[in-house]
């Protein structure tokens, strides 16, 4: 059996973001997303990480969801969003990981 088509799925964003020390593995990663982020829906696609124990992400949140994970991202100590976009490519792109 087929999935849902594309205009049931919904729109979504990708946020491309800094994690700070601490975040050099995937899980890592996933966990600190995962307080920050708590009660929203989200996933994590692309984790490099850094030098510096740092790590860049990318996280695809809903449309409706995207300015509280936005707010609550650049709200903690150290992190930031680099960029985000209806298309990952972009996001992508602009991050340099592809």
């Amino acid at each position: 059996m087929a999935g849902p088509g594309k205009a049931a799925r919904g729109k979504c964003r990708w946020i491309g973001l800094r994690i700070p020390s601490g975040a050099s593995s995937r899980d890592s990663s996933e966990d600190l997303l995962g307080t920050v982020l708590e009660g929203l829906r989200w996933r994590m696609y692309d984790h490099k990480p850094g030098p510096d124990g740092s790590a860049t992400a990318i996280v695809r949140v809903p449309l409706s969801d995207c300015e509280s994970a936005t707010s609550r991202i650049n709200s903690e100590e150290g992190w930031h969003t680099l960029t985000r976009s209806g298309k990952i490519r972009l996001v992508r792109k602009r991050l340099e990981l592809d």
